[in-house]
C-alpha cells in the first residue's frame, strides 16, 4: 500500500487494516490515525512508539498482557490472532515435541508468576531453541528491566507488521 492510499483511509478502515500491528491493541493505531498524513514507513512506526513511550507503566505492562504465552493455550486450541499463529509457526513453536511443550510451559508459568505479564520476544526473529534459552534467561531480570525488554520485543514485532501491511515488495525482517 502507497502512503498516499494510507493517508487517505478513513478512521475505520485504517483501524481495520493497522489494528493489530500491536497486538490486540487497535486503540493504539486509533490513536495514531489523527497524526496522518504519514511521510513513510518510518513516520508512521514513530508515531506508534511515541503512543506507546509516552504511556505509563501500567500502560506498557497493558500492551504486554495482551500478548498470548507462546506454545500456550491459544495456539493448541486456535484461537491465536492471525498474525501471532503464522509468527510462532515460523519459529516453530506449533512443531514443539512434549519435553519442549512442557518446559516452554513451565517457564511461561514461573515468567507470568514473576512479572504479573506474558514473555513478550519477536518470534519471527527467532527459533524455538532461542525462544526457550532466553525464557529461562529473562525471568531472572528485575521487573523494570524485563518491562523495558518486553516493550522493545512490542516495537519489533510492530515493526515487521506494519512492513507486512505497507512494504509489499520487502522481506518481513529488520
Amino acid at each position: 500500500m502507497d502512503f498516499a492510499t494510507l493517508n487517505a483511509l478513513d478512521y475505520d478502515d485504517f483501524v481495520n487494516i493497522f489494528g493489530n500491528v500491536v497486538e490486540k491493541c487497535p486503540i493504539i493505531t486509533a490513536a495514531v490515525w489523527s497524526k496522518r498524513p504519514f511521510a513513510g514507513l518510518a513516520d508512521l512506526e514513530a508515531a506508534i512508539h511515541e503512543f506507546i513511550d509516552a504511556l505509563p507503566e501500567s500502560g506498557k505492562e497493558g500492551i504486554l498482557r495482551c500478548h498470548p504465552d507462546l506454545a500456550g493455550r491459544e495456539l493448541q486450541s486456535g484461537t491465536l490472532t492471525q498474525e501471532s499463529r503464522e509468527e510462532q509457526a515460523r519459529a516453530g513453536l506449533d512443531a514443539l515435541n512434549s519435553a519442549e511443550v512442557s518446559r516452554m510451559t513451565r517457564l511461561n508459568l514461573d515468567y507470568k508468576a514473576r512479572f504479573g505479564f506474558p514473555f513478550v520476544i519477536c518470534a519471527r526473529m527467532n527459533d524455538k531453541a532461542t525462544i526457550l534459552r532466553q525464557l529461562s534467561e529473562r525471568v531472572q531480570n528485575e521487573r523494570q528491566v524485563e518491562r523495558a525488554r518486553g516493550i522493545e520485543e512490542v516495537k519489533r514485532i510492530c515493526h515487521l507488521r506494519l512492513q507486512g501491511l505497507v512494504l509489499t515488495d520487502v522481506p518481513n525482517k529488520l
